[in-house]
């Protein structure tokens, strides 16, 4: 006899992802059919709801990533809480490799290979950097597709409400619970923020941001300066300064 197929929800939380919300539901529908899909909208202004309701289940809760997520697994079934970004493309090859994966009982969750959706020296550094932590710290982002066993999420009491690095502090909660892995399937991250800001000055910006969090700087004050992004370097004046004089840009 045929063993039963280990059931998937895929939990997607979304803040006015228009542009990108059709696309990333649409591979997601194609390319896991049998999964649950959730998609978890923090008050969009915009017509994310309305793209996502023909494709999902969708679900209204407080802004938050944490929060949304947490809400999105109260709506789900599934045994494996699989989280999503929307601006992320996941490897066809992922659900066969989370159900192997997580077919014995010791597994609690994991993520797949990060890679990016475009190339450079900074970024091939950073998605190596990532995966090694990964894989030797445990430390698994977002943007690395995190999933999770079902019944560990709800003991834990799900995804702490911190502003920022829900992802990191649930990682290492797991982590004291059991064994953590990372698959070979690539989830492929967006690199737009990150080029946008500079690549190298956000690898740098981003460690400071965890350093911040270990040394117990509040999230909330964390979220605030991530938003803010990295700070400009100073120039030297231009035409109307003097040669000792420095500018913002």
């Amino acid at each position: 006899m045929t063993p039963p197929t280990l059931p998937v929800s895929i939990i997607v939380p979304v803040l006015n992802e228009e542009r990108t919300i059709r696309t990333a539901l649409g591979r997601l529908c194609r390319d896991f059919p049998d999964c649950e899909l959730v998609v978890v909208d923090g008050g969009s202004t915009d017509a994310t709801v309305e793209i996502a309701s023909p494709h999902a289940t969708v679900v209204h809760s407080e802004r938050g990533r944490a929060k949304q997520m947490n809400a999105g697994a109260r709506h789900c079934s599934g045994e494996v809480l699989w989280f999503v970004h929307a601006d992320t493309e996941i490897d066809p090859a992922a659900l066969a490799q989370i159900r192997a994966a997580m077919s014995g009982p010791e597994v609690v969750g994991g993520g797949l290979t990060l890679r990016f959706d475009r190339r450079s020296p900074g970024l091939n550094y950073l998605a190596y950097t990532s995966n090694a932590r990964a894989r030797h710290l445990r430390h698994i982002f977002g943007d690395q597709a995190m999933f999770i066993r079902r019944g560990v999420f709800d003991e834990l009491g799900g995804f702490p409400d911190l502003a920022i690095m829900e992802d990191l502090e649930m990682s290492r909660r797991l982590a004291r619970r059991g064994p953590l892995t990372v698959l070979p399937a690539t989830s492929t991250a967006s690199a737009r923020r990150l080029v946008e800001h500079g690549v190298w000055r956000m690898i740098v910006f981003m460690q400071y941001l965890k350093l911040l969090y270990f040394a117990g700087v509040d999230p909330e004050r964390i979220r605030r300066r991530y938003a803010a992004g990295p700070p400009r370097l100073l120039r030297r004046g231009r035409k109307a300064a003097g040669p000792r004089r420095v500018s913002s840009p």
